[in-house]
């Protein structure tokens, strides 16, 4: 019984080094530069197949890392959210988009490579769609995006379809930027996470609320 344990608490532990390790590369080189070969001899595993071994494919991998930090963003989204209530305040509905990425962020300390990961995975149209799975199994997710949506002004599905993609963008891209700047010493617009979620936020409801152009 103490054998099986001990092995079953290394194991874990070989894990969880694994999906550091592989987090930390995919962030700084792109997930399709690093081979699995690499992730595990970066993170001292004397065996080359132990990636393969734990996790399966390199999807399986990306989706365990997204894994990794969804449980600790859901439970700020939904404390955020239970906060909120019924509100008609785009802004409050894009408020709870960005800030529990931001503050999950804020709490890992320095360096973190998450959203640098993030903004890597998001490039390739087939883990794109692993990680927007993974997004759209979260319950509170969708309740937010559904508040958010009754309080958006009437816009055409193409313009609606257009903005959510740059919204998107931004939260992703804004949060690797930052998250880069941040590991390698260099100034920020923003002095923290959260007064960088204030901004993003700010920048965000004017896209949603921005006039549209008619067709010519």
């Amino acid at each position: 019984m103490a054998g099986r344990t001990a092995r079953a608490e290394q194991a874990g532990a070989t894990r969880q080094l694994i999906l550091v390790t592989a987090e930390r590369l995919f962030a700084e080189h792109g997930v399709y530069a690093v081979s699995n070969r690499q992730v595990s001899e970066a993170a001292g595993q004397g065996n080359n197949a132990a990636v393969g071994y734990h996790f399966g494919t390199k999807t399986d991998l990306v989706r365990a890392i997204a894994r990794r930090h969804a449980e600790r963003v859901e439970e700020l989204r939904a404390r955020q959210l239970a906060a909120l209530g019924e509100t008609a305040e785009v802004r409050d509905w894009v408020d709870c988009l960005v800030r529990p990425q931001f503050d999950h962020l804020a709490a890992l300390g320095s360096p973190t490579w998450y959203a640098r990961f993030c903004a890597q995975v998001m490039t390739d149209p087939a883990l794109r769609r692993t990680m927007v799975e993974e997004s759209l199994a979260s319950t509170s997710l969708r309740r937010i995006v559904a508040g958010r949506d009754r309080c958006l002004p009437e816009l055409p599905a193409e313009v609606r379809a257009e903005r959510g993609d740059m919204a998107r963008h931004l939260i992703v891209h804004t949060a690797a930027e930052r998250e880069r700047d941040v590991a390698e010493g260099r100034p920020t617009p923003r002095a923290s996470w959260q007064d960088a979620a204030d901004g993003l936020v700010d920048a965000i409801v004017g896209l949603w609320l921005a006039p549209v152009t008619p067709r010519r």
